[in-house]
């Protein structure tokens, strides 16, 4: 069988779930299932991979896509929803909306910063529902509210829920998770420090919007970017994302303090005010709100090879297990306790606790959490198990060898273009990540690239192509009580992630000389 049919035949899978979910609007838990029926299908019948090893690759898939990724997905939204039963996400909300009333602040306040760290610790959502519900209740045009969050909920996706889509591609694509971590924060810096910017020149519509504020915008991109190719760079994956958004957002605040700014903004003719929520709330009431957070992060830098008296021991608790059994197989380490999901599940136990949440509750509320992300973690299952057929099938292999005869040694322009793409179709990083990792270092090792850095390219292109997956518009026209606009939202957006693979692609392409 020549390549030609091979390559079209390793198509139809990711063909066949972008027809199922952007076409017919099929639920992604059913998509993503028959999607693995087909991959095995094919691996088995035009890969001849023996029925053993097709069997046994989709389940080395499922365990790994329920620890640690699934883990963490459960995991922060499990933080997340105790917040909600304590009321303290009602705290944290009121004491980020009550800072200023210049309507350029409170985006970079809000839908940059908060979503930003919503994104770090939660993700799925959140961090588009939540700051453009905020924001359309601080009076902002609602379609505004949802475009405004739908950009600024780009980037901080790549480190999202605790660096799920880093830590899930270091595995997929079997690279080191800290050199990984490191090229996507590099790939990113310059989107970290323009996007807030743009996002006051779209809140102003004119460049006169900048005025007065171009310093405090530079701050609060410098104030994410610098902390996250830090921890990048010297932690891993888990804390990037959570470091920036919170340097962000403090830094914004204590220099909006400053200006202490009363601002009106113009919206067409008309001027407008948005007065300030006049909620008092003390530095204790604030720490016990963040409470569970904090210890998320304590607990995390605790365990992570910064401390190594405490990493060691911990990642020793683990399970060695070889689940597939053919060419290349190596045993599949489980780790107990030194996991993200773990970790933040501890944390948010004992933070819940010390708020005063019931022990009944909390497990209820995790209860709840499980049955809500049933599907999710389907589709996770899924899409994981589907990876790992295609790539141990040759599948994946022969989508590289055409690839490169098309694009040759320009391919890295392309390459973020994929994990875009990814993106749009599932709605997720994490997803984008699973499907195409393996081909992004398949490729690249073909044209003579680091791995790694076309690996952190999908990353990185993943993250444009959030602002226009039909799931996050979705989520985003529920909060902002627009159901039916998601086409007008789409258009907006649109434009915004072709210039933003654009430029990555010319970021990557000229990276690919240098990252050896």
């Amino acid at each position: 069988m020549n390549n030609l049919i091979l390559f079209l035949l390793a198509l139809l899978p990711i063909a066949w779930l972008m027809i199922s979910l952007g076409v017919l609007k099929i639920p992604a838990h059913k998509a993503c299932t028959s999607v693995l029926v087909i991959a095995l299908i094919e691996a088995i019948l035009f890969w001849k991979m023996p029925m053993l090893n097709a069997a046994t690759a989709a389940l080395e898939g499922v365990v790994m896509a329920v620890w640690p990724i699934a883990l963490i997905i459960i995991a922060a939204i499990f933080t997340y929803n105790l917040a909600l039963h304590t009321k303290s996400m009602d705290v944290i909300k009121n004491m980020l909306a009550g800072i200023t009333t210049d309507k350029r602040i409170q985006v970079l306040i809000l839908a940059w910063g908060f979503g930003g760290f919503l994104e770090a610790v939660a993700g799925y959502g959140t961090a588009v529902a939540i700051p453009a519900s905020i924001l359309a209740a601080l009076g902002f045009e609602p379609v505004f509210a949802a475009v405004i969050c739908l950009i600024a909920n780009t980037v901080p996706t790549a480190f999202g829920a605790i660096g799920t889509p880093v830590i899930s591609l270091a595995k997929i694509a079997n690279l080191d998770v800290n050199v990984l971590s490191y090229f996507v924060g590099l790939q990113l810096v310059l989107f970290i420090v323009l996007i807030p910017l743009a996002l006051v020149l779209i809140t102003t519509k004119s460049l006169k919007g900048l005025r007065g504020v171009v310093g405090i915008s530079l701050a609060s991109g410098l104030a994410f970017a610098v902390p996250q190719i830090l921890a990048a760079r010297f932690m891993g994956a888990e804390l990037p994302a959570l470091l920036g958004s919170v340097c962000s957002m403090a830094v914004t605040i204590i220099i909006a303090k400053r200006m202490n700014t009363k601002a009106k903004m113009t919206r067409g003719a008309a001027q407008k005010e948005i007065a300030a929520t006049n909620i008092s709330i003390s530095f204790k009431e604030g720490i016990l709100a963040w409470l569970p957070y904090i210890l998320v992060f304590v607990f995390i830098i605790l365990s992570s090879q910064l401390v190594p008296f405490i990493y060691k021991p911990l990642s020793n608790i683990k399970s060695s297990i070889l689940i597939y059994t053919g060419p290349g197989a190596k045993p599949y380490d489980i780790k107990w306790i030194a996991t993200p999901g773990t970790l933040i599940i501890i944390a948010t136990v004992i933070g819940g606790i010390i708020q005063g949440a019931k022990v009944k509750d909390i497990v209820t509320v995790f209860g709840k959490t499980l049955k809500q992300l049933k599907n999710s973690t389907i589709t996770v299952i899924a899409i994981v198990a589907m990876a790992k057929v295609m790539d141990y099938s040759g599948m994946i292999r022969s989508l590289a060898e055409i690839l490169v005869t098309i694009t040759g040694s320009f391919y890295p322009m392309f390459s973020g273009v994929i994990g875009a793409l990814g993106t749009f179709v599932t709605g997720s990083d994490t997803s984008s990540n699973v499907l195409f990792g393996r081909l992004q270092t398949e490729v690249a090792q073909s044209i003579g690239v680091n791995p790694t850095w076309l690996a952190a390219a999908n990353t990185s292109g993943a993250t444009a192509g959030k602002m226009i997956s039909p799931q996050s518009i979705a989520v985003a026209t529920a909060a902002t009580g627009l159901a039916g606009a998601e086409g007008k939202i789409l258009n907006k957006t649109l434009k915004f992630c072709a210039g933003y693979v654009v430029l990555l692609g010319v970021l990557v392409y000229i990276g690919s000389f240098f990252i050896r």
